[in-house]
């Protein structure tokens, strides 16, 4: 029986090593309309931003990758202090292994950094009963927010993951109440897992009390791409095979930005963001935070000083975007002009 400790890391050689991302990047259908006379002064650009109640000096979260298995302590700990230094959010896989008792500290050693915004992290699945397993309490998800004095909670919405996974948890029935009962006293954001969100379900979330809403739309790393792997390697010949049909599944992300943005509430925008000029684009868009975490992987596995230089390129990316729209701070940047072609353009005036 693969162990938890196994499928995360299988999950992060997965992702260094094999493509888990569709071949085309739908936030290159998004362009910025060029200001050619900005009339402000690089210096002055203000990127800071706040983000459920805390300060990011830029509009950027390292959204979860991993935990719960021994090498995840190095990655978690080079993106903290990374993610520290330069005063942007971070969040971390899934706690289930941690809040077992398997290897937290690998989630925990966040704790050693002052990273201005931490975001936990428990799936959808684990809060309703799974056939064997019982769901999460309101004392387990509790117990994961302690373990990295996390300062709100995401609930993965990851059905297309536990759908192609070879022992994936896919009993869906009883997510939303249960995620109404945690948003009663504790604050939830709802995340998909590279699949996005659509309008209802944006509103539907809404209704039921979450603060916020990472859209984590399609163009990004594929879950499902990532468990066709393990399946395959496994032999689990009918999951790899629903893993390659449903290897595109999903919204894609700009279109499921705009989507979620009935809901009125705080979005970050995730899946397949690059650099900074897609970050920017997230902005004009409506988002209030770009998330990624694919792209800096790499760097997350070799040191925090690899991380924060590619933190600090996309930042200044981000910058140089904002003089050339004339935007002089965030929420100029909200309002900068764009157009948005190509498939992202088709998906919107079809949806």
């Amino acid at each position: 029986m693969m162990t938890i400790k196994s499928r995360k890391a299988d999950h992060i050689e997965i992702c260094k090593n094999e493509r888990t991302a569709p071949g085309y990047c739908y936030w290159n259908d998004v362009r910025l309309v060029h200001n050619a006379l900005p009339e402000i002064d690089y210096d002055d650009i203000d990127m800071s931003c706040r983000l459920f109640g805390e300060k990011l000096e830029f509009p950027l979260v390292v959204t979860a990758i991993t935990g719960g298995f021994e090498g995840a302590k190095k990655i978690n700990a080079n993106i903290a202090s990374a993610c520290a230094d330069l005063g942007i959010g971070m969040g971390v896989g899934s706690e289930r292994a941690g809040i077992t008792g398997v290897c937290p500290e690998s989630y925990s050693v966040i704790k050693d950094y002052d990273v201005p915004l931490v975001i936990g992290n428990v799936g959808a699945p684990q809060l309703v009963r799974q056939k064997d397993k019982e769901p999460f309490s309101r004392d387990d998800v509790v117990a994961a927010m302690e373990l990295i004095d996390a300062d709100i909670m995401a609930v993965h919405l990851n059905f297309l993951q536990e759908v192609v996974q070879p022992e994936g948890d896919m009993n869906a029935a009883g997510c939303r109440d249960a995620i109404r009962s945690l948003a009663r006293d504790l604050p939830i954001l709802a995340k998909e897992t590279g699949a996005g969100i659509s309008k209802d379900v944006a509103m539907r979330l809404k209704g039921i009390g979450v603060q916020g809403i990472d859209i984590a739309g399609m163009g990004g790393t594929s879950f499902a791409a990532v468990e066709l792997h393990r399946a395959m390697e496994a032999g689990d010949n009918v999951r790899s095979n629903i893993g390659d049909t449903f290897l595109d599944w999903g919204i894609p992300a700009p279109v499921s930005l705009v989507e979620a943005g009935c809901s009125g509430l705080p979005l970050i925008a995730s899946g397949g963001i690059l650099d900074g000029i897609h970050v920017a684009s997230a902005i004009a868009m409506g988002a209030s935070c770009a998330g990624m975490a694919n792209a800096i992987l790499r760097e997350a596995c070799e040191s925090a000083d690899a991380v924060k230089e590619k933190l600090t390129i996309i930042k200044e990316e981000l910058k140089a975007a904002m003089l050339l729209t004339g935007s002089k701070d965030i929420k100029a940047l909200s309002k900068a002009k764009h157009v948005v072609l190509g498939e992202s353009r088709a998906w919107m005036e079809s949806i």
